[in-house]
């Protein structure tokens, strides 16, 4: 006998994200196409295969479970072992799940609708035509409604909804996309959806008042939604992780309105467009944004204006500080039978809708019915609501297209998303580590920006975007997201690492839990944690340098830094900082923050010196703050509530206040944002200028110090201050262009020199300035230019909601160094 013809047997574990994504089905038509017997079932250390055939169709097998692989798994082992071939073995089955405690299984992300099921609820002679929940293995809610592991419809939300039995043979043919898809439902056993306004209206399920769920029902619910919204009203409606605020974005006084009621005056507000041609119309689009767009993950993807400024079906009052727009497409079936209604209500094409988040501004999601019913009533005209439970409160994803290496902006998966905000779509997809195995550890995150570390195994889980840590609400929120992923992954921490500031709740958190548990509690500088992100990130656990460029955050002297060059070795482990941006002060602290003129009054008298304080002030200084200046002067002066700052962040708004374009701030970043459109629109009129000054060697600039009095390099505020003020008597957005190429350029060759005296030549680069695409861009190609390799984070945002990971990895480091707290 050959030995292609020799029976064989092998037993295989495939681990990753293989449960609720077709990979059975998938594993049971290999196996018949090459006539092998056995079976597969789902456990809790991934999907356990047994095969027996020809020891041919068996190695044919193995190659194409590597090569084949549904569009949704992600697979991270495969470990096999031989066994004895058994007798009477004549078919391939599907065997029931099996847990226990303990598993290496990874849970799906929630997924878009795919075109198959879009298909299905276009054709009305479909079961499922026009129904808004229909799903199917390839697309649909996974984690946001998913109890434990294994992922099977008893420990999901949807355990309340019997299959009929035209789903339940669905459900249990291998042969069928329904196959074990855990949110199967057809509108007669499925959930439903119905309407409530102002007034009260059908503010309970149908079921429960007693009124039949019928088909004719539910669409006249969707025609009420439409138009209220057609009729200028604002919506709130169940989403896949919370409830959603909705409004037609070419209604300017529904903006406004929106805008009063969530005490969001300026910020931008995400939009949802019925599809990619009406995406087109508003806005210029590459491929690689059209890929995120159309990606089953479905993130909000900041795309381009038209050039002319023109927006189709946008008012201006949408996103009235960038020169971008936040679109989406419809990712869950209610999204796209609202369109549907809208169209017929409006024609085609659909208006554009603002959806956004339906909270108040600093408060988490709203989750159930009754919650958004009360917490909504000031807020919203309407309610669209549904009885499918959300378990997990996630939001939108907000992505861009990557600006730091455009060879890179396309994956296996598709475009690689350079993320601002990570989470719907995308959680709870680990982060794959390099370095040796821990016990599990917990990354407690920052104040802002809020997210949570796990870490199991080879694996970092950070959860979903939390955001910021400003009251219990939230607070109760980040506690909620903890107990989850702790439960879902079946790992408790065994040691926490949190940030080291004392005041921030997510350190109170750490120091209550650590000391209720007796494990370890290590603090991390908010700086440090930065840089071991984007070295872990990319797998670089050897000496390197890292440029982390931020807001704030408190140095382990007890200043504010925020713009520092660090060395860091996560082998020993052992982190110091080698550089800075000089310091200067914020004039009255946190007020410095909301007001930014205040930080450029700082920097003009301390260049300018003399006793006029009202020839000091910046041209943003509002009005109404003028008679301040006396005050701020005499502050500085004697020095009294000015702490000093090393802060990038706090230098951007200091510049926009300079230059005119923000004295004061609504939101987080607004100062920051309208320097880089200002410093942008520049460039895009003066392209080939702005290329051949790009294109010069970094030399190092005026007021990059060898060694401060500190004994760090510094990077000097001052000069760059100086430069702008006078590059502004030529025209401001010249001088916003041109401070982008100075920091760039300063920084650069900071790290150039360390780099040369520390024999090193890789530089991370990590922190909340480097969400700006126009230094995202410059700065790594400067490093290049001083040949040096620059990392960059592409699976994480590189501001604070990456903290976490960051933490996480420096806790393994010291477990493994044997270093206690």
């Amino acid at each position: 006998m050959q030995e292609k013809d020799r029976t064989a047997r092998r037993l295989l574990t495939v681990s990753g994200q293989v449960q609720g994504v077709g990979f059975r089905p998938f594993v049971y038509r290999l196996a018949r196409e090459e006539g092998l017997s056995g079976g597969v079932g789902n456990t809790s250390d991934g999907v356990r295969i047994d095969i027996q055939g020809s020891a041919a169709a068996v190695a044919r097998f193995e190659a194409r479970l590597r090569d084949e692989l549904p569009p949704l798994a992600r697979v991270t082992g495969l470990a096999g072992e031989d066994a004895a071939p058994e007798d009477g073995r004549a078919e391939f089955r599907i065997f029931p799940s099996s847990g226990h405690a303990g598993h290496s299984v990874l849970v799906s992300p929630d997924v878009g609708i795919c075109d198959d099921c879009l298909a299905d609820m276009a054709d009305p002679h479909n079961p499922r035509y026009a129904y808004p929940f229909t799903n199917c293995t390839n697309c649909g809610p996974r984690y946001t409604i998913t109890r434990s592991i294994p992922y099977d419809r008893v420990t999901t939300s949807m355990a309340c909804f019997p299959l009929c039995p035209a789903c339940a043979a669905e459900y249990a043919d291998p042969g069928n996309r329904r196959f074990h898809a855990q949110p199967v439902a057809c509108p007669h056993c499925g959930p439903h959806v119905w309407f409530a306004d102002a007034a009260g209206d059908e503010r309970s399920a149908p079921d429960a008042s007693g009124a039949p769920r019928t088909p004719e029902r539910e669409r006249r619910a969707l025609e009420r939604a439409a138009r209220a919204l057609a009729g200028g009203r604002l919506l709130a409606l169940k989403g896949l992780g919370g409830f959603q605020l909705a409004c037609r974005a070419d209604d300017a006084a529904a903006v406004a309105r929106l805008r009063e009621r969530k005490c969001r005056p300026h910020k931008a507000f995400a939009l949802m467009a019925a599809s990619l041609d009406d995406v087109r119309r508003c806005c210029v689009l590459t491929p690689a944004h059209e890929a995120l767009l159309l990606s089953p993950e479905k993130p909000i993807v900041l795309c381009p204006r038209r050039p002319d400024g023109s927006a189709a079906g946008v008012a201006d009052n949408v996103a009235p500080d960038v020169d971008t727009l936040g679109f989406m497409l419809p990712y869950t079936p209610l999204h796209v039978m609202l369109f549907r209604e809208l169209a017929r209500l409006c024609g085609e094409p659909a208006p554009v809708l603002i959806m956004t988040s339906a909270n108040a501004g600093g408060e988490p999601l709203c989750l159930g019915n009754r919650e958004a019913l009360r917490r909504l009533a000031g807020m919203t005209d309407a309610w669209l609501l549904h009885d499918r439970d959300i378990l997990v409160r996630v939001d939108d994803s907000v992505a861009g297209v990557t600006p730091h290496d455009a060879t890179k902006e396309a994956s296996a998966h598709g475009a690689t998303p350079f993320f601002y905000r990570r989470a719907r779509g995308y959680v709870p997809r680990p982060v794959f580590l390099r370095d040796a195995e821990t016990p599990p550890i917990l990354g407690c995150g920052g104040e802002l920006k809020a997210t949570i570390c796990l870490t199991r195994g080879n694996e970092a889980f950070v959860g979903q975007h939390i955001g910021d840590l400003e009251n219990p609400a939230v607070l109760a929120f980040y506690e909620e997201c903890a107990v989850h992923l702790e439960r879902l992954l079946e790992a408790r921490p065994q040691a926490l690492v949190c940030d080291l500031h004392p005041d921030f709740l997510s350190t109170r958190y750490a120091e209550d839990r650590a000391a209720r548990e007796g494990v370890p509690l290590w603090r991390l500088q908010h700086h440090a944690a930065h840089a071991a992100a984007v070295l872990a990130e990319n797998g670089h656990f050897s000496p390197a340098l890292a440029l982390c460029l931020d807001g704030t955050g408190l140095g382990d002297d007890g200043s504010i830094w925020g713009g520092e060059l660090l060395y860091m070795d996560l082998s020993v482990p052992r982190w110091e900082r080698l550089g800075r941006l000089s310091p200067f002060p914020l004039p009255g602290g946190d007020a410095a923050v909301r007001a930014p003129w205040r930080v450029a009054f700082a920097l003009r008298r301390r260049a300018d010196g003399g006793d006029d304080a009202d020839a000091c002030a910046p041209p943003s200084c509002p009005p109404e703050e003028r008679p301040s200046v006396g005050l701020l002067a005499q502050m500085l002066e004697r020095n009294v509530q000015c702490p000093p700052t090393s802060s990038c962040g706090r230098l951007f708004d200091a510049v926009s206040a300079e230059l005119g374009l923000c004295g004061r701030i609504t939101y987080e970043g607004q100062a920051a944002l309208r320097l880089e459109q200002h410093a942008l629109r520049w460039r895009q009129g003066h392209e080939e200028d702005c290329r051949r000054a790009e294109a010069a060697p970094p030399d190092e600039p005026e007021g990059l110090s060898a060694r401060a009095s500190s004994g760090l390099a510094e990077l000097s505020v001052d000069e760059i201050f100086r430069h702008v003020r006078a590059d502004a008597r030529r025209d401001t957005a010249f001088a916003a262009w041109r401070f982008h190429e100075l920091l760039a350029r300063g920084f650069a060759c900071m790290a150039a020199r360390a780099a040369r005296e520390r024999g090193i030549s890789v530089v991370g680069l990590s922190g909340g300035v480097l969400n700006n695409s126009l230094l995202a861009r410059r700065l790594p190609q400067c490093l290049r230019a001083c040949g040096l390799t620059p990392l960059v984070q592409q699976e994480l945002p590189p501001g604070d909601g990456g903290l976490s990971l960051g933490q996480a990895v420096w806790g393994r480091a010291l477990w493994r160094a044997g270093i206690s707290n």
